[in-house]
């Protein structure tokens, strides 16, 4: 129930032609406290709550639990969330042992793609594609908790 993830800006819409899978993403928080997230989130055609916890020093390692709820259930809590729905498309891109989630966001948050891949061990070593640009784990304001609260589109520069 540990994550540790990297999260990276990607530069170019080439990881679409190594994607082997794409599904659309709708997500709302019922809370965005800094100490624990909870989220709603209907993925593909199922619907999930997950929460989560504060992130380590580095933003590489939390707390999360996920657990799967019926489409009409997470209509019904996507309803109570707070303002600042998120909808992306996330793409998987294999690589090596690993994959690579590739969020392009749409709405207040159109113009922003970013790039996940989880791993074992906060020092496992991956391999980085050519799209693969600045690293932002950590920086808070890549979080779709905030991304929910303050939108990409409202951001004065990268």
């Amino acid at each position: 129930m540990i994550e540790i993830e990297r999260k990276f800006l990607v530069t170019s819409d080439e990881f679409k032609t190594d994607a082997t899978s794409e599904t659309r993403i709708v997500q709302g928080f019922l809370n965005t406290h800094p100490d624990r997230t909870v989220r709603v989130r209907i993925k593909g055609d199922k619907g999930f709550i997950t929460v989560k916890g504060k992130s380590n020093d580095e933003g590489t390692t939390r707390f999360e639990w996920e657990h799967t709820i019926s489409i009409i259930e997470a209509e019904a809590l996507l309803d109570l969330c707070e303002e600042g729905v998120i909808e992306k498309v996330r793409y998987e891109i294999p690589l090596g042992k690993h994959i690579y989630e590739v969020d392009q966001f749409f709405g207040s948050n159109h113009g922003l793609i970013v790039a996940e891949i989880e791993l074992a061990k906060a020092d496992e070593h991956f391999k980085k594609p050519k799209w693969l640009g600045k690293e932002v784990t950590g920086e808070v304001k890549y979080y779709n908790s905030q991304l929910s609260n303050h939108p990409f589109v409202d951001w004065t520069t990268l």
